[in-house]
């Protein structure tokens, strides 16, 4: 019998990073509906009764927003593509400054099934990330930071605990609302929004800036005894590490930039921001209370997420037509892909129960039984 415990955030995080790499890696609707639904399932069973642990609804819906805007904005700039016409509207020409783009025009069923296609990858991607908000615990997030992180983590932690705060906030408004004797009813919600969401939001910032202004008076993002050439030569190797990064990147994604730009300035960006991050955190001292441990079950799980973006990856590359079919055929599977995406779905099985209310409260102890007496 596994005890309940929260598993490492970070192993939740990689877990969440493998899937929206995994997501980022095809256009197949089979493929992405399949990355939601392992979503889906891992965070009703993985999460606990957190504040942050009831957002996820809210990422749904915002994942459902993107798809319909989407395919809202290939409707207003569509591109006017040949196809099955499904709806014929007047077009409207830009001024010449805008060559090239129209408004409106006849929509066709290609436009719109590319609009589904891109808009459900973002919102893969987001709920990717919604599901990790969910599963992980920020404040933990944040204390397993390394040093040299601390001078953002004020920012941090307000960016990350916005939307959970957001889920936590609405509902607790919602409830006291109710309890003022407000009318219950559907066109009675419509009217009362603007009611619901100055309080929700301003009692989600409010909350997270005061959790920020406690990590400031503790210490967070102190600048410590470090002189200012110390400050600047660690600001000049995190800057060159960046555009280091950069530099690479683009020139791995561009196949007709020189080669010479794409690993051995990534391996140099990536060297440079290595000692930076090295001399910040040695002017950051600190002592960890319990500090987080890695376990089998946070490797398996922070694994599980790589195997997905590193299987989807691969099919990226293998076999195009699966990962990106197109609009002019229907999307087909392979077994690869199916089994790189149910992969993700291990950490139903190998994480340990959340911790809850219930399972944190003591257990009273049965009474003994009496023993029976015996009849003389």
């Amino acid at each position: 019998m596994r005890l309940p415990r929260d598993l490492h955030p970070v192993a939740w995080w990689c877990w969440a990073v493998g899937l929206a790499v995994g997501a980022s890696c095809t256009t197949n609707p089979y493929l992405l509906g399949l990355l939601l639904a392992v979503a889906t399932i891992t965070v009703f069973a993985c999460r606990g009764d957190q504040p942050w642990a009831r957002s996820f609804r809210l990422y749904l819906w915002l994942g459902l927003v993107v798809l319909v805007i989407r395919v809202l904005f290939r409707v207003l700039v569509g591109g006017n593509d040949a196809g099955h016409v499904l709806l014929s509207m007047p077009e409207i020409p830009l001024p010449d400054w805008a060559a090239g783009i129209s408004l409106l025009g006849p929509f066709s069923r290609e436009e719109l099934l590319a609009a589904i296609y891109e808009g459900l990858r973002l919102a893969t991607l987001l709920i990717a990330v919604g599901a990790a908000n969910a599963l992980a615990n920020p404040k933990r997030l944040m204390k397993s930071m390394p040093p040299a992180l601390y001078e953002v983590g004020t920012a941090m932690v307000v960016a990350i605990t916005v939307i959970p705060q957001l889920a936590d906030s609405a509902r607790r408004v919602r409830a006291a609302q109710q309890l003022r004797g407000g009318e219950r009813g559907r066109g009675h919600r419509v009217r009362s929004v603007r009611r619901l969401l100055v309080p929700i939001l301003e009692d989600a910032f409010e909350r997270s800036l005061s959790l920020a202004a406690g990590m400031d008076a503790r210490g967070y993002g102190r600048a410590g005894t470090a002189t200012a050439g110390q400050r600047r030569s660690t600001g000049a190797l995190m800057i060159l590490g960046l555009i280091g990064i950069c530099v690479g990147v683009y020139a791995f994604l561009d196949s007709t930039a020189p080669r010479l730009l794409a690993w051995p300035m990534l391996a140099l960006g990536l060297v440079a921001a290595l000692a930076g991050f090295v001399l910040a955190g040695r002017r950051v001292q600190r002592t960890r209370y319990r500090p987080e441990r890695w376990h089998t079950t946070e490797v398996l799980v922070a694994l599980s997420g790589v195997v997905v973006g590193a299987g989807l990856w691969l099919v990226q590359r293998g076999e195009p037509l699966v990962a990106h079919p197109g609009v002019l055929a229907v999307p087909e599977l392979s077994l690869v892909a199916v089994v790189a995406i149910l992969v993700g779905i291990a950490p139903v099985f190998v994480a340990p129960p959340p911790l809850t209310a219930r399972n944190r409260a003591p257990v009273a102890p049965e009474p003994a039984e009496e023993p029976a007496k015996v009849a003389a």
